[in-house]
């Protein structure tokens, strides 16, 4: 499936010497470090939780995986959404209830990974195919939009800094520079705030060097005793729905990898494992207040880069992020990033997924001619995007007394999935060999 196991035993960890490897493990760290941190000064989750449960969730991952697969697990991107639905602002009191609503979700992987062992590959993925998970990914982009613009409207031209650097950087970067554009984005435009006298860093003043990186108070574990029902199972349903389009990212991802590598890891150690690895590590990270994880693309970039495919770096990268979990002076340096920062750097990122979904329905040649295709991807994107900006932006209904709100991404992802399941015409085979069976990849 690509480059010989003869080219990769050359460059393993041992032939290289602790220095090198040593170099190559801080360089996966940063490569997965702008993209990772981003995800939780969107959200106004806890940077250091977010760093902790990276490595932590990388860890077991590689233990669950045998140690084969040469990936690292950052915050996931796609769930942008979940909690923007159930803590637009960032609410302290409800971020717990959306972490509740992911580690839900992470139920779907575990799921899966069981019907993939029991059915095998191809027969699971017939009921995701691209003309559900496509648009399903470029409603969750368009849904977010309008929180980029809001920070974007705070100082444009700060925004723009940051927009123009991840651009230039991504279409005529070299080598490293066009791995890691969201940080260097996000760094240029934050010097230049600065530099302007738009910053105040009187928290990183005030912020120790080492501390715990776990807050009890921000875990769904704080909810015990006093959580509001209603709101819990709202953000379960709310929520859960995104995981479809995450597992197809995931399998996109480990095909990348096994591309990248010359090995097959669909087949050995097998998809099961790696989504269970996946799903177990989103989960426990959501329980402990950290955003979702997922197998991340930009440290697949740093194998094709350096051509040095041994896992253990990967483990590497992973210790180095537990330890920068424990310095909060770091995690008070990005709580301090200007709002229009993260508005120019999410106006990219929140429009590439949209065209993640759209490549995903192009690259896999979805035929629009027939109607059952248009139905289901015209259902999927008109209820998750017209409900989402209604008055209410939500479906609400009482189950007892007890009431639940379906979010537009929830209910179109409902209809999608049964609509491609009892409509006549499926006609998508999952090639198992294939090196991008599902065209999905969320990085920029």
């Amino acid at each position: 499936m690509g480059k010989s196991d003869e080219k990769v035993a050359v460059y393993d960890a041992k032939s290289l010497g602790k220095g090198r490897v040593l170099m190559l493990g801080l360089q996966h760290m940063f490569a997965m470090f702008g993209a990772t941190v981003v995800v939780p000064a969107i959200t106004g989750l806890d940077v250091s939780t977010t760093l902790l449960f990276a490595g932590l969730g990388t860890l077991l991952f590689h233990l669950l995986a045998k140690g084969k697969v040469p990936a690292f697990l950052g915050s996931s991107f796609a769930f942008l959404a979940g909690y923007a639905a159930i803590a637009p602002n960032g609410e302290a009191e409800l971020l717990p209830y959306a972490c509740f609503g992911v580690a839900c979700s992470a139920v779907l992987y575990l799921i899966l990974a069981a019907l993939f062992k029991a059915f095998g590959t191809s027969k699971v993925m017939k009921y995701f195919p691209p003309i559900v998970t496509g648009p399903i990914i470029i409603a969750i982009g368009l849904n977010l939009s309008a929180s980029a613009i809001a920070n974007c409207e705070t100082c444009w031209w700060v925004a723009v800094i940051a927009i123009v650097v991840v651009i230039v950087c991504n279409i005529w970067g070299k080598g490293m520079i066009k791995i890691i554009p969201i940080i260097l984005g996000v760094v240029v435009s934050y010097v230049c705030a600065a530099v302007a006298g738009q910053v105040d860093f009187t928290p990183v003043k005030d912020a120790a060097w080492i501390g715990l990186p776990i807050s009890w108070n921000r875990t769904v574990f704080s909810l015990i005793g006093n959580a509001d029902t209603s709101l819990l199972i709202t953000a379960a349903i709310t929520i859960t729905p995104i995981a479809l389009a995450t597992m197809v990212e995931h399998i996109g991802d480990i095909s990348a990898i096994s591309s990248t590598v010359g090995k097959n890891f669909i087949k050995d150690p097998g998809l099961h494992r790696t989504l269970t690895g996946d799903g177990l590590a989103t989960m426990i990270a959501s329980l402990f207040g950290a955003p979702a994880n997922t197998t991340y693309g930009e440290n697949t970039g740093v194998l094709t880069l350096t051509k040095v495919y041994d896992p253990m770096v990967i483990r590497l990268a992973a210790l180095f992020a537990i330890l920068f979990s424990f310095c909060p002076k770091l995690a008070a340096v990005i709580t301090c990033m200007p709002a229009a920062t993260m508005g120019g750097v999410s106006l990219v990122l929140y429009g590439m997924i949209s065209a993640v979904g759209v490549r995903n329905v192009v690259e896999n040649h979805v035929d629009f001619s027939k109607s059952r295709n248009s139905i289901i991807g015209a259902l999927i994107l008109v209820l998750s995007i017209g409900i989402n900006y209604s008055a209410a932006g939500a479906i609400a209904f009482k189950v007892g007394e007890i009431t639940i709100s379906l979010s537009g991404l929830a209910v179109g992802s409902l209809v999608g999935i049964i609509l491609n399941a009892i409509l006549p015409g499926k006609d998508y085979s999952y090639e198992e060999e294939k090196a991008e069976p599902t065209g999905v990849s969320f990085e920029v």
